[in-house]
């Protein structure tokens, strides 16, 4: 059976972008007599809130959008984080990162990864056992990393995925994990990234499509990766074009883009947002 699933993160309300992204995972599962999912991607618990969340649903409820299953939260998982960092460390895929954002961009000498961060230099890499002991007694503050190289190695076989877009005839795509150097997979206070939670998430869900904005591309190489190194599944990926605003720039939480939430405030009506992104987006729903 196909499997979706749409997961924002509750650190902001939902907009026009998100909407699109739902409702491609929707009608993807409605075709194919599959499911829907919710999942609340809210491993940051600083800036998670529940009104955000509860906003969310309510916003998905609104565009007519149900599911079957309840949500799953990724808050109520850190244990299950934590036994897959705990094993990439013992396998000596990964170790702990001390350098602060400062120290590792004045490193990086204008290297970038695809997120646009500073691509880390490895400088922790080869730091001695007793070193890392020393500064984790102290209570020094670090993120765990991927050893790339070493993963990379690991692997005996070519990693790829099968990438949609937004159609229906699947390309081989070569995962292209190295460019994001040693990855940050996790912290000493939340023992996951978004990269380690994601591939877990997928399938403990078992998520066969994955249904996600044209931005996140880049990830599915680590995502694929990840999954190799956890011996999970590699599900199908579609990424869909990004709603753009009048400047031709993405919407986003970040930058105020007008939310759901204030257009029902305003009494936009579910049919007047579907018809807002068939416009804009040349896709009915």
């Amino acid at each position: 059976m196909l499997i979706c699933r749409f997961a924002p993160s509750p650190n902001g309300f939902l907009h026009l972008g998100h909407a699109y992204s739902a409702l491609m995972n929707a009608r993807l599962a409605r075709a194919h007599g599959g499911l829907f999912l919710l999942r609340i991607e809210d491993i940051d618990r600083e800036r998670s809130k529940p009104q955000f969340e509860q906003a969310a649903r309510e916003d998905l409820q609104w565009l007519g959008l149900d599911w079957p299953r309840p949500e799953r939260r990724q808050s109520g998982f850190f244990g299950a984080y934590r036994a897959l960092l705990d094993g990439l460390l013992a396998r000596g895929l990964a170790y702990p990162c001390f350098c602060t954002r400062g120290a590792i961009a004045a490193k990086a000498a204008g290297a970038r990864d695809p997120d646009g961060a500073p691509l880390y230099p490895g400088s922790c890499r080869d730091m001695t056992p007793d070193v890392r002991a020393q500064k984790i007694a102290a209570g020094e503050k670090f993120a765990v990393r991927l050893d790339m190289a070493r993963a990379l190695a690991e692997i005996e076989r070519p990693l790829t995925y099968r990438e949609f877009f937004e159609g229906d005839t699947p390309q081989v795509m070569t995962a292209r994990a190295a460019l994001w150097g040693d990855a940050v997979i996790g912290r000493r206070d939340v023992p996951a990234s978004y990269h380690l939670a994601c591939v877990h998430d997928d399938a403990a869900q078992g998520v066969t499509d994955v249904v996600r904005g044209a931005d996140l591309e880049a990830a599915t190489g680590l995502h694929v990766l990840l999954q190799a190194l956890l011996g999970l599944p590699t599900p199908d990926y579609r990424h869909h074009r990004l709603v753009l605003d009048e400047d031709g720039k993405k919407l986003a939480k970040s930058k105020g883009s007008k939310t759901l939430h204030a257009l029902r405030e305003g009494g936009v009506t579910a049919a007047d947002a579907r018809a807002m992104l068939g416009e804009r987006m040349g896709t009915q729903f």
